[in-house]
């Protein structure tokens, strides 16, 4: 017998609040100190959040693994730009 849940949560609904938690982490951190591995460490959760808002709400979950594949390289692209510009300057 399954027992129901309190407060059954989509997938979507699921992601937008880990999407939350990230984003208040990603602001705590980088709004403190600076510094080479926090920015990494905060390039890294911002990349996590592309990627839930790739596979949840653009509806990539479900598609062909290159669709999937393009759109990881354009986050590894964009976050690696982003990287060697703060690195450079």
């Amino acid at each position: 017998m399954k027992l129901p849940q309190a407060f059954p949560l989509r997938p979507c609904t699921a992601s937008w609040a880990v999407l939350l938690g990230l984003t208040t982490i990603t602001f705590e951190l980088g709004s403190g100190a600076s510094g080479q591995a926090l920015m990494a460490a905060v390039l890294a959760l911002t990349l996590v959040k592309g990627q839930l808002v790739v596979s949840y709400f653009m509806g990539l979950r479900r598609v062909r693994p290159l669709w999937r594949l393009v759109m990881a390289a354009y986050l590894a692209t964009v976050g690696g730009i982003i990287a060697l510009a703060y690195l450079t300057a």
